[in-house]
């Protein structure tokens, strides 16, 4: 199995930097183009299937990417993005690109210890739910020769890859994933392998 882990492209909150999580925010038209983008450098690909958050903007994400072909796409809420509960909509960062919410501050530089709004979920929430998720399609038999999409969010994807990586201290390895970055997959007798990593088309 390849898996071609997908983060929506860019929407409107995200450069206004508000806190997204459910909010079903669309893409904006820089985030259709960079998927666009990514859709034309993997044309080739020859997916089989696809599975998408059920939010408009991995929705439309995937849509661009696959382009033309007819698979089935199908919408999965374990890869939707965190709940942030009531912080949903607020601001946190300022023009300047400093963070002014305490919560997001320790959501982006604690996250093991960023404690669930009111609402809402944290990041052990978020492990549990796609790591079911992960678990099920990566041991389903009739998967196991195929080429999927999965079209998700920052959070949520680095939350898919810790059952690679495996060091949930360091949630984030690094950044959270760009906008239309992919992650690529192997999944072979038994064995787990990232072979691409944060990669953007642009």
């Amino acid at each position: 199995m390849l898996l071609y882990v997908l983060r929506h492209g860019v929407t409107r909150w995200n450069k206004l930097k508000k806190v997204q999580g459910t909010m079903d925010i669309p893409l904006a038209p820089e985030g259709i183009e960079l998927a666009e983008k990514t859709g034309k450098a993997l044309r080739d690909v020859p997916f089989d299937i696809c599975f998408t958050s059920p939010l408009t903007r991995a929705r439309q994400t995937a849509q661009c990417v696959l382009g033309d072909r007819e698979i089935p796409v199908i919408e999965d809420k374990r890869i939707q993005e965190i709940d942030f509960g009531v912080l949903e909509g607020t601001q946190f960062k300022d023009a300047q690109g400093k963070i002014v919410s305490r919560e997001m501050e320790i959501f982006f530089e604690d996250p093991l210890n960023f404690k669930r709004p009111e609402n809402g979920e944290n990041i052990s929430d978020i492990l549990k739910r796609t790591r079911e998720f992960w678990i099920e399609k990566t041991t389903d038999p009739a998967l196991a020769d195929k080429t999927v999409l999965v079209s998700s969010h920052g959070c949520a994807v680095r939350a898919l890859l810790q059952n690679i990586y495996q060091d949930p201290a360091h949630f984030w390895h690094g950044c959270v994933p760009p906008n239309c970055s992919i992650n690529l997959v192997e999944v072979k007798d038994g064995k787990i392998r990232l072979l691409e990593e944060d990669k953007v088309y642009s």
